[in-house]
């Protein structure tokens, strides 16, 4: 009796489209998330572009680190691209950009973050074999998408067209997408395993995606409980400042714009009067000489 086929772990199917047909379900996820989805209808705010952009600085910065560090193990060197694809330097700018010359002291550090770094890290250290499958999820992503996701970013916050901001989004040495990822394809193709390893390779691009989906889940929650703080802090705001004005002392103005003259005390009145008298009268004076 035949077992029916894996499609996801058949061998006779390119690593790179096994890798895609397993991750579908999860691709389309992290897509349809919702602090994605609202990026994709240009509804994003500066302070959840750098929340982004602060969490991918540090994904990079330990991905980039595990594959410097395996650049000539078999496992990954066919896919040791660092002028075309790597994205530390970029990042960088961007971090300059988004939170000042002092930024390495500002960015934000999330905890969904710190669980994709730590992954990375611990993937890089002991399993190098499985590098394949973060470089595969980001940098082909961010290939893919990452000119439309500019220039949303560009047009919704009003950034300037000369890519200030938005240097992660720009591979200036990449002269054709869809060539390099043919090319990056073939060379995932090329990548010796066993059956176990490829196994193991498949669940990791899906892991991938899922510490995704992780962490636009905590920059959606962040977001909305910024937004949740705020909103209700002014209405009490309001309410006190409009109670101590009713408490305050202080006259308060008519609606014509006069004090009331119940609280004048009659020598301040006095004085009023006689200088509206000497007005009445310099005006008279004026009309009668016309």
């Amino acid at each position: 009796m035949e077992h029916p086929q894996q499609p996801e772990d058949s061998m006779s199917q390119d690593l790179s489209e096994a890798v895609k047909a397993a991750s579908r379900e999860v691709h389309s996820q992290a897509e349809n998330s919702e602090f994605m989805k609202n990026f994709q209808k240009g509804q994003v705010t500066r302070d959840g572009f750098k929340l982004l952009m602060a969490s991918l600085y540090h994904i990079y910065t330990a991905l980039e680190a595990e594959i410097e560090d395996n650049k000539e193990n078999p496992v990954y060197a066919p896919l040791y691209f660092p002028e075309e694809l790597h994205r530390r330097a970029a990042l960088e700018q961007d971090m300059a950009f988004w939170y000042g010359p002092r930024w390495q002291e500002a960015i934000p550090y999330t905890k969904a973050t710190r669980r994709y770094v730590r992954r990375l890290q611990e993937v890089g250290r002991t399993e190098p074999e499985l590098l394949v499958a973060h470089a595969y999820t980001r940098y082909l992503g961010d290939l893919s998408g990452g000119q439309v996701l500019k220039k949303i970013a560009q047009k919704a916050l009003d950034l300037p067209s000369s890519g200030e901001g938005v240097a992660f989004f720009t591979f200036p040495n990449v002269v054709s997408a869809t060539k390099f990822k043919q090319l990056y394809r073939s060379r995932m193709n090329s990548l010796e395993m066993t059956p176990e390893v490829r196994h193991r390779v498949i669940e990791e691009v899906k892991s991938s995606f899922l510490l995704n989906i992780q962490l636009f889940e905590e920059l959606q929650e962040l977001l909305t409980r910024d937004t949740r703080d705020q909103s209700p802090s002014k209405a009490p705001e309001l309410r006190r400042r409009a109670g101590s004005r009713a408490q305050d002392p202080t006259p308060s103005e008519t609606p014509g714009g006069k004090l009331p003259l119940s609280i004048l005390s009659p020598v301040p009145l006095l004085r009023w009067v006689l200088t509206l008298s000497f007005l009445v009268a310099t005006v008279a004076v004026g009309l009668y000489a016309m």
